[in-house]
């Protein structure tokens, strides 16, 4: 039996189960000869490969349109006569072949001058990784296995990997790298499933169906458990199973503290099918709908009749407000067929609202979408990452523009929607009594927040244990932009994950926080934890006034 203690947890929970380990296939060309006799038997590998993989590319466009597009470069005629060529000629061997084939494809694609075809690069290099695969025997979905309920562990995880992952298996998850903050620990939480992430020396001390205890409650993993330890987890998730059983019984009750405030509990998503999952624990609506996850799991940028219709459907299912955060890319998230310039400091770079400013087509076509779809249910849009009130005012007479042409057009919306702004820069808390004079409402964005206002890379393992956002800088900074909101007259909401955070609530409340958005499977303990508070007590408490 063996422990590894971790420094953060990503998702709470308790899991006990067998490993499932996520390998990434070694897909590097194989370097053999190829007889004259043999050239015929390798064209045909190469096309049983394309059969293969074009099957493949046709079942996983069910599930999402980012593999639609692919299908058709596996087919195309320039690819099969350079692979067939080089055979031919004996220059090299069918994987060989597919890679220098794919290889040139990319570059000539990255080369051209048209966005959409230099766009076609990353695709070709997915064909790239599925054709050889297939010529290899080797199976594209790393998931395909999971037979049983497992705990996925993993050097990391893309979000194309939930895709194609059993959910319905999945106990919980641990992965080598990411940060609290990533994409694994926004899929765990939206799960209610437990997660480690950034765990140093995970994949060298544990190998396929190995028994394991993920306790992510108390940061610890228990490689290969004797049977007290066992015995003793087997207690902790019994009652674990007991807590959530009495936190199911608040779906629908209002988050009410003891002497009669009221806050709203919502739910951050990420898509449709996040909606109907927060939907079984309850909500006062949707704080924060990651819009940027329909750019990312998409081969082009969305036109505006593609995100009307995720954002009708959207507004229509929750059945009550959704704020949609516009574009948020940049930083840490890239798009599959958008090349970002390399840049030294990505997270204070060209991020977020600084390309909507500019690339005003894109920004506009999300617009156009958002207001027509507030013709159907209460759809309210949120600027991320402004730093000043001009960045501001040009996002808001782009957004008129949009007003204009639609009334032109004789189309429907919200002549009355609400926009709001995310607190998430120094800049944004020192200029909050400005800014909420020109908005409905503040969201405070504590993941970049922390990371802004104490220096520290919120993706840097090394440094971790910095980021912290009980900081008193950050606890400041939080107090002034609520006392900045009220002081205009609006709500202030909070949907960083410190929204979640059971040892946070006492002091968000205290500070007069109105909306706490968070993962759907952490709501009602959030809830229960406020229902037992006195709201007069706290915001007078030593403690908070000393924020």
């Amino acid at each position: 039996m063996k422990k590894i203690l971790v420094d953060k947890c990503a998702s709470m929970g308790i899991a006990m189960g067998k490993v499932f380990l996520v390998n990434r296939p070694d897909i590097t060309p194989a370097e053999y000869s190829v007889t004259e006799e043999e050239k015929g038997t390798e064209i045909q590998k190469f096309q049983h490969a394309v059969d293969t993989v074009t099957a493949n590319l046709e079942e996983a466009a069910k599930e999402s349109e980012i593999f639609a597009a692919h299908i058709e470069l596996v087919k195309d005629f320039a690819l099969k006569d350079s692979v067939e060529t080089m055979i031919r000629s004996g220059v090299g061997n069918v994987e060989q072949a597919i890679a220098e084939s794919c290889n040139r494809f990319v570059s000539m694609f990255e080369a051209m001058e048209d966005e959409y075809m230099r766009e076609r690069a990353v695709d070709m290099k997915d064909i790239k990784e599925r054709l050889l695969m297939s010529v290899k025997g080797i199976n594209p979905n790393p998931f395909a296995a999971m037979e049983e309920p497992c705990i996925i562990v993993a050097t990391d995880l893309a979000p194309s990997d939930t895709v194609r992952m059993k959910k319905e298996l999945v106990l919980g998850f641990i992965t080598q790298f990411g940060g609290v903050t990533s994409h694994v620990a926004i899929i765990a939480k939206n799960l209610g499933l437990p997660a480690l992430v950034g765990v140093t020396g995970l994949m060298q001390n544990v190998a396929d169906r190995d028994e394991i205890i993920l306790d992510a409650t108390g940061k610890t993993i228990i490689f290969k458990p004797d049977e007290e330890t066992k015995n003793f987890y087997k207690e902790a998730v019994q009652r674990t199973n007991e807590e959530n059983a009495l936190y199911a019984k608040l779906k629908g009750v209002p988050a009410v503290t003891r002497d009669g405030k009221t806050v709203e509990i919502c739910a951050n998503v990420g898509n449709v099918e996040d909606i109907k999952t927060a939907k079984e624990f309850g909500f006062d609506g949707i704080g924060l709908f990651r819009s940027e996850f329909l750019y990312m799991e998409n081969t082009h940028f969305p036109t505006e009749e593609e995100q009307f219709a995720v954002y009708k459907e959207a507004v229509l299912t929750a059945e009550k407000y959704v704020i949609v955060r516009t574009l948020d890319i940049g930083g840490d998230k890239g798009l599959p067929y958008f090349e970002f310039e390399k840049e030294e400091n990505p997270f204070l770079g060209w991020r977020a609202i600084r390309i909507c400013l500019e690339m005003t087509d894109m920004f506009k076509a999300q617009l156009r979408a958002l207001l027509r779809a507030s013709a159907f249910g209460d759809i309210r849009i949120m600027y991320p990452m402004i730093i000043s009130e001009d960045e501001l005012d040009k996002a808001d007479s782009i957004l008129e523009e949009c007003k204009k042409e639609l009334d032109i057009e004789g189309k429907a919306y919200n002549k009355n929607i609400q926009i709001g702004i995310m607190i998430e820069t120094p800049a944004a808390v020192i200029c909050a009594p400005e800014l909420a004079k020109k908005v409905d409402f503040f969201s405070i964005g504590t993941n970049d927040l922390t990371q802004y206002i104490t220096a520290v890379d919120r993706g840097n393992k090394k440094i971790s244990y910095l980021y912290d956002s009980f900081n008193p800088a950050v606890l400041r900074a939080i107090k002034m932009v609520i006392n900045a909101g009220h002081a205009a007259g609006i709500p202030v909401g909070m949907c960083g994950e410190f929204a979640s955070d059971e040892k946070a609530a006492k002091l968000l409340l205290g500070m007069g926080l109105d909306e706490f958005s968070m993962s759907a499977s952490c709501m009602n303990r959030v809830k229960a934890l406020i229902r037992e508070m006195n709201y007069k007590e706290i915001s007078e408490s030593t403690e908070v006034k000393r924020i």
